[in-house]
């Protein structure tokens, strides 16, 4: 697709157009004129209806957001949960990446099962066992630290049985523009989330002075989350949309397809650099709380903390930062990339990569300002934070593009396996060790110091993921004409 097929007046406000005036949408175009000839039955081509259809983004919306803020509540009270199992840094890094190795490991099995069989029963099932687990993990006792890395664990499980899922739902449902909308609005669940399990946690916390408490909130949303699964979503035709249906697209082993996959350099690379955002997100989402409070501590704007709960209000203005910036930067990042669109069709690996450049010296020095000046700091991880989200809904848009439907969830599936294993599965337990190791002694300031210098980590791999994005820019554009070409007859084969 050319630079010339995308222009201003073609595009909705909301969209990145990176399918827009493609073959998907001219020949969904021509079917809407047939059905109006009378020629079609008025059915969509996905068989959902649009009310429901737009139900089932919402609902699918709702779930994200239960997703990352149940897993950013431990964040919003981990000052609580170190005082109460008297663990060190290491240690506390351990419940974020446990949580993401069993989420990452599983997500490739999901996925396979999401390309074949009726998908809302399979999240159905993967929430219901996410929420009865996070409820268990709230009734760990003091002298089990283990149970509560356990079922931590576990609750990757659930998870990983969504997230691999519900994009390629919202897939089947819309195309080209209204695709990216869509897209928009279920990712801006993620900053949202994330923001909202930090603000919850802390403050249920604050309020009933226990932390266990913070974990008992998502459980109960989680479990009304299946009823609407069941009762409203609507199981949509694969690939109908995009004038290509399941019985079309010719189903294939899961062997060929990651080997399809694995020459898809745009899949490859847009992976990579989303591994880099993984990194940097794992690492600020679990320690930039406790980073903050530290910080306090050496400047002595706050007392130490040496009681068994924490009142800190670091928790609740990072998870305000984290909601506000990540819905700015998603929404920024799609309207740039759609108006970058009509000088380049490589708008959207651009823009990613932009967004991870310019996010690095902010992070780096919201870091070193963190004992100069709180206010300095809470400005450059906003800015950070921004430039960071904008890749969010462009990189799921990359994916579903250079992407043929039979194998989306399979290529979501190892987009998690790779970002998570090389990105957020170790980055909270490095920078942890990391931390422990450079630090001298136990006092206040080699506290803050050794945390500090391990976080600045997080401004180099920023770096390199922008990097990855610039290599995606090469590839995009060839990898893109291949998934819309793609016919029955080639299908197996790309």
């Amino acid at each position: 697709m050319s630079a010339a097929d995308v222009t201003a007046d073609t595009a909705p406000f909301f969209s990145s157009d990176s399918e827009a005036d493609g073959p998907e949408e001219q020949e969904a175009a021509a079917a809407a004129g047939r059905r109006a000839e009378g020629a079609e039955p008025a059915e969509p081509a996905s068989g959902v209806s649009p009310v429901r259809a737009l139900l089932t983004v919402f609902i699918l919306c709702y779930i994200n957001l239960l997703n990352y803020m149940d897993r950013f509540t431990v964040a919003g009270v981990l000052p609580d949960i170190e005082n109460y199992f008297l663990i060190d840094d290491s240690k506390s890094g351990l419940l974020q990446t446990v949580f993401i190795c069993s989420y990452m490991f599983l997500a490739p099995f999901f996925g396979y099962l999401g390309d074949r069989h009726n998908r809302k029963y399979i999240m159905s099932a993967g929430i219901t066992f996410w929420s009865v687990v996070t409820l268990a993990s709230s009734f760990t006792p003091r002298e089990h630290f283990w149970a509560l890395l356990l079922t931590r664990g576990l609750v990757g499980v659930g998870e990983a049985s969504y997230s691999t899922i519900a994009p390629t739902i919202i897939a089947d449902l819309y195309v080209g523009g209204r695709r990216t909308n869509m897209l928009s609005v279920f990712y801006f669940a993620i900053p949202v989330g994330s923001g909202l399990g930090y603000i919850v946690g802390s403050q249920v916390s604050n309020v009933t002075k226990d932390w266990h408490y913070a974990l008992r909130v998502t459980p109960a949303l989680g479990l009304f989350a299946v009823l609407l699964l069941l009762f409203v979503v609507q199981e949509p035709k694969r690939g109908a949309v995009e004038a290509r249906p399941d019985h079309h697209l010719r189903q294939t082993s899961w062997i060929k397809d990651l080997q399809a996959l694995s020459k898809n350099c745009s899949f490859l690379l847009s992976t990579l650099g989303f591994t880099a955002v993984a990194f940097v997100t794992g690492s600020l989402a679990l320690w930039a709380p406790t980073f903050l409070l530290r910080a306090a501590v050496f400047t002595k704007e706050r007392p130490p903390c040496t009681e068994g709960h924490c009142a800190s209000s670091d928790s609740l203005i990072f998870g305000a930062i984290t909601c506000v910036t990540g819905v700015l930067g998603v929404f920024s990042g799609v309207q740039v990339s759609r108006k970058l669109r009509s000088r380049t069709p490589r708008a959207d690996p651009l823009v990613c990569a932009a967004g991870l450049l310019l996010s690095a010296p902010f992070l780096y020095l919201a870091i070193v300002f963190a004992e100069l000046s709180t206010t300095a700091t809470y400005v450059f991880i906003f800015l950070g934070e921004t430039f960071l989200s904008m890749n969010w809904a462009i990189v799921a848009d990359i994916l579903l593009y250079v992407v043929v439907p039979t194998r989306r969830s399979t290529a979501e599936a190892l987009q998690i396996v790779v970002s998570h294993l090389l990105g957020d599965a170790g980055s909270p337990y490095l920078i942890g060790v990391v931390s422990d190791s450079l630090r001298r002694n136990d006092s206040f300031m080699w506290q803050f110091r050794s945390l500090q210098l391990s976080l600045l980590l997080c401004s180099f791999v920023a770096v390199v993921g922008g990097a990855f994005f610039l290599a995606t820019a090469l590839f995009i554009e060839r990898d893109r004409d291949r998934a819309e070409k793609c016919s029955p007859c080639r299908a197996d084969k790309l």
